[in-house]
C-alpha cells in the first residue's frame, strides 16, 4: 500500500512507500491501484482531487485545510475523509486581528501614500474599547477570541449551539446592532452559506466592520457590496466569492475595504503543524489506530 502526497514537504522523513504527484501536470510515478493514503495539495486545483476516482484501494483522504466541503462530495463509501484542525488556527487568527487592526487604523491608506511620499497624518480608531463578536467557536474562533482578550475588547462568542460564555446563533438579532467589529470563522455549510446577508448586515451598527477569515460564500457578496459603497460599513476580507476575485470585481475598489488573497492558513506556521499532523495520521493509519479529524 503506498502514500501519495502532492505537498512533499508535509512527508515526514521517517515515511516509506511514498507515491510523489506532480500538481501541475497530475504525473503520477506509482501505481494508482495501489494508493491508500492520500494527501491532496494545500490550496490545489480541483483536479487534485478529482484523483480520488481513480485510487481503488484508498483508505484515507487527508484534507490539509480545516474546511472540507470540496472533498466531500468526491469521497467514495468507506474512506475516511480527516480534514486538518490543529494546523491552521495560530496563523488564520492572527491575520483576522492583522486585518481589524489595519482596517481601523488605516494601515492600506498610509501603504498607498508611501510611494508617493504623501505624510497623512489623521486620527483613526483603536481596537480598545471595541465590541467584537466573534462567529465560530472552533479551533479559528477561539484563538482569534484568545488573541483579542489583551486588546482592552468586549468579545462575545456565536456558534450553533449556545455553552458557557457561547451565545446560540439565534441571538444574532440581538448581538449584531451592539458589535463594532464582526469577525467570521465559520466553515461553509448549508447553514452557513449565505448566513450574511442582507437583513444581517443591516443589523449592523453604521461604521461597523465585518471581517471574514471562514469562507467567501458565508457572505451574500452582492448584499455586502451594496453596504460598503454608501460608506456605511466597512469589510476586511481574506475569502470571496468566487476565488481567485477577479481583477474588474468592484470590490476590488468600493471604499472601505481591505482584501487579502486567502492567506490565513499560508504562513511560516503551516508547514511544521501539518508535517506534525501527517506523521501522526500516518502512524495511527499503519498501527490501526482511530484517526484525528475524522469528518466522514
Amino acid at each position: 500500500m503506498l502514500i501519495a502526497a502532492m505537498t512533499p514537504d508535509v512527508m515526514p522523513e521517517s515515511a516509506t512507500g511514498v507515491a510523489s504527484i506532480d500538481p501541475h501536470s497530475l504525473h503520477i510515478d506509482a501505481d494508482m491501484g495501489r494508493i491508500g493514503f492520500y494527501v491532496p495539495p494545500y490550496m490545489g486545483r480541483p483536479e487534485t482531487l478529482e484523483l480520488i476516482s481513480q485510487m481503488p484501494a484508498l483508505q484515507v483522504v487527508q484534507v490539509l485545510t480545516i474546511g472540507y466541503e470540496s472533498a466531500l462530495p468526491l469521497i467514495p463509501p468507506g474512506v475516511r475523509l480527516c480534514n486538518a484542525v490543529g494546523v491552521h488556527e495560530a496563523s488564520t487568527a492572527e491575520l483576522a486581528l492583522g486585518l481589524v487592526i489595519a482596517s481601523l487604523r488605516g494601515i492600506d491608506d498610509f501603504a498607498r501614500a508611501m510611494p508617493h511620499g504623501e505624510w497623512r497624518h489623521t486620527r483613526r480608531e483603536s481596537l480598545a474599547d471595541k465590541r467584537v463578536l466573534v462567529i465560530g467557536a472552533g479551533g479559528v474562533g477561539m484563538a482569534i477570541v484568545d488573541r483579542l482578550q489583551p486588546f482592552e475588547v468586549e468579545v462575545s462568542i456565536v456558534a450553533r449551539r449556545a455553552r458557557e460564555g457561547v451565545s446560540p446563533v439565534t441571538e444574532l438579532g440581538r448581538l449584531l446592532p451592539a458589535s463594532d467589529i464582526v469577525v467570521l470563522a465559520v466553515p461553509l455549510t448549508s447553514d452557513t452559506e449565505r448566513l450574511v446577508d442582507a437583513r444581517f448586515l443591516a443589523a449592523m451598527p453604521d461604521g461597523a466592520l465585518l471581517v471574514n477569515v471562514g469562507r467567501g460564500p458565508v457572505v451574500d457578496q452582492e448584499a455586502l457590496l451594496a453596504e460598503v459603497s454608501t460608506g456605511r460599513l466597512r469589510a476586511a476580507l481574506d475569502v470571496t466569492d468566487p476565488e481567485p476575485l477577479p481583477p474588474a470585481h468592484p470590490l476590488w475598489t468600493a471604499p472601505g475595504v481591505l482584501i487579502s488573497p486567502h492567506v490565513g492558513g499560508d504562513a511560516s506556521a503551516f508547514l511544521p503543524r501539518a508535517r506534525t499532523l501527517v506523521a501522526e495520521q500516518l502512524s495511527r493509519w499503519v498501527s490501526g489506530e482511530p484517526l484525528r479529524n475524522m469528518v466522514v
